[in-house]
């Protein structure tokens, strides 16, 4: 069962990509909210692919769509997944109230990922605008909530690439630490419910 981490504001646009975790918030979304969809193109094959999608999704659903654009060269300094996601946040920035659909499973990878370099971050349920609730539902909830509606979403297949530190977290690292620790996804929402 999907349970929301704090109550939300009636309007709402959701960041949508058309993967499951944001086809799920969507349409869990919209049963209590005036929702909109916004949607970033990053000018990539996958990108293009993903827009037809949301496109069609939220034509069929009767939801307003957003789209923004990949516009500025990437720094030298930057890595491809940081320039992307602080140009998708530039976007997102011009809407009043964001939902994203980042979850427990996300958590535990970003948890992971910062603790590797002394960090040990929890994602924040709230960074200006937007908002994360949906952070204590694992991966899976999201899931089973679109099996049981009959919702189609597509698979991102960047999420492939092991060049992307964060797939790499995903498929290598995440399943030892089950293995370590299969309580892990306790540990994570607790600590969530600490830090928001």
């Amino acid at each position: 069962m999907i349970r929301l981490l704090k109550k939300l504001p009636r309007n709402l646009t959701v960041a949508f990509s058309g993967g499951v975790d944001s086809v799920a918030a969507v349409d869990f979304l919209k049963r209590n909210h005036n929702v909109d969809c916004a949607f970033f193109h990053h000018h990539t094959q996958n990108s293009e692919r993903a827009y037809k999608f949301v496109t069609e999704f939220c034509e069929d659903q009767g939801i307003k769509l957003h789209v923004g654009y990949l516009n500025k060269e990437k720094p030298a300094k930057k890595s491809l997944e940081e320039h992307w996601r602080d140009e998708r946040y530039k976007f997102l920035g011009k809407f009043e109230t964001v939902v994203t659909a980042h979850h427990l499973n996300d958590c535990i990878e970003t948890y992971l990922w910062s603790s590797i370099h002394g960090e040990g971050k929890i994602i924040p349920y709230e960074r200006k605008n937007v908002i994360r609730p949906f952070l204590l539902n694992p991966k899976q909830e999201l899931i089973d909530w679109c099996k049981r509606k009959d919702l189609y979403w597509i698979e991102d297949l960047s999420n492939d690439d092991d060049t992307f530190m964060r797939n790499y977290i995903r498929k290598h690292l995440v399943p030892h630490a089950y293995h370590v620790n299969p309580g892990i996804e306790k540990v994570i929402k607790r600590l969530v419910l600490d830090a928001n």
